[in-house]
């Protein structure tokens, strides 16, 4: 039983592996997406102890929370950020306006990249709300 979990591992490993690279890419390309619509990103793959944030971006006196998700068909990455991924990526933007003051009067705002094979990235600014606690 142990063997076969190991020759299960190389596989799922790989799979990682691959779905960080598309990740990655994905987060590449709605960087530059940002940045064409005026955007300047501030921040890449920001890890606190909350979470993290894929790509935080300024535009005037706003401030982007943005999400990236790549999926097979914009749909499917459409829903794949649930409550649970929301509230994650609302604590992490918390503490990292915590550790800088000098953003405390811009207006935050969650969006959302979906991007999928063959498709340019679709930006969905102010794309949810944190719930009330």
């Amino acid at each position: 039983m142990n063997g076969s979990r190991e020759r299960l591992m190389p596989g799922a490993a790989a799979r990682r592996a691959a779905a960080e690279r598309r990740g990655r890419r994905a987060e590449t390309w709605a960087g530059w997406l940002l940045r064409l619509k005026g955007y300047r990103v501030v921040a890449r793959r920001w890890r606190g102890r909350a979470g993290e944030i894929d790509l935080i971006a300024r535009r005037g006196r706003t401030l982007a929370m943005v999400e990236v998700k790549a999926r097979a068909d914009l749909t499917t990455a459409a829903g794949s950020l649930g409550a649970k991924g929301q509230a994650r990526i609302a604590r992490a933007a918390s503490e990292y306006l915590l550790g800088r003051p000098d953003l405390a009067g811009l207006e935050v705002r969650f969006d959302v990249v979906l991007a999928s094979p063959g498709r340019l990235p679709r930006h969905l600014p102010d794309a949810w709300r944190p719930r009330a606690p």
